[in-house]
């Protein structure tokens, strides 16, 4: 384990600090989350700086470990094949890049309720018991009741997490890394790169389409993998490994 943590690239080193150190205050701080997590850019909650503040705060324990554990496995393998600016950029960008394709969905399942994707001023808040938020304004009681919660959803939920940032980690490694072989707890058989992380990514897909309103954003962390192809297409970095 010593020789782990000994081996961590500086810039995976301070995110990982950044992240645990984020983690803890949320725990102290209990609001943190609904001030640093990112909201429907529509949600009346919404402020720009939560596009970059979101991806170092967690939901859980599971949450944050899971993430942390990639960022330590797969982070300083791309790292030293980046360069460590080059590295921190891409990880910021496949960060904000989770945002595009979810934001999409998101437009698209409000404007499908709605009309229109910017629906806050048909909107109030309330505030009862443990909720306090917004909520459909009577003129909308029309609407069944899954429409009404995918809006409270929407407009109330923020997303937290580096897990886009570290979709595109693992989409680098089955690009650069494609033939090394990983030896997974839940896989009894070890498992080549380029055929583990596509069907993660599948999986993924699927999910984000079949369960709409979970509240794990699953289509942000395609959209971390997509930026991150692009971003790997565009700067030519060529395979470690074939």
């Amino acid at each position: 384990m010593n020789n782990l943590f000994s081996n961590l690239t500086q810039v995976v080193k301070n995110l990982l600090i950044i992240n645990i150190i984020c983690f803890v205050g949320s725990m102290i701080f209990t609001p943190a989350n609904k001030l640093f997590g990112v909201y429907y850019p529509d949600s009346p909650s919404f402020q720009v700086w939560q596009i970059i503040t979101y991806m170092f705060m967690h939901g859980g324990i599971g949450h944050i470990f899971f993430n942390m554990f990639a960022l330590i496995m797969f982070g300083p393998i791309i790292e030293r094949v980046f360069g460590s600016k080059r590295f921190l950029n891409y990880y910021i960008i496949c960060g904000l890049g989770a945002l595009v394709l979810q934001y999409g969905v998101q437009a698209w399942e409000v404007n499908e309720i709605l009309g229109t994707p910017f629906g806050k001023d048909q909107l109030v808040y309330y505030s009862q018991g443990n909720f306090s938020g917004y909520v459909p304004s009577s003129s909308l009681n029309h609407l069944s009741q899954v429409d009404m919660n995918t809006l409270v959803s929407i407009y109330n939920v923020p997303m937290v997490g580096a897990s886009g940032a570290i979709y595109g980690l693992l989409l680098a490694f089955a690009m650069l890394f494609p033939n090394l072989e990983l030896q997974l707890l839940f896989i009894p058989v070890p498992i080549k790169a380029k055929y583990f992380v596509p069907g993660l990514i599948l999986i993924e897909i699927y999910l984000g389409f079949s369960q709409s309103g979970s509240s794990i954003a699953h289509l942000a962390h395609v959209s971390g993998a997509l930026f991150g192809f692009l971003l790997i297409k565009i700067w030519g970095i060529k395979r470690g490994y074939h």
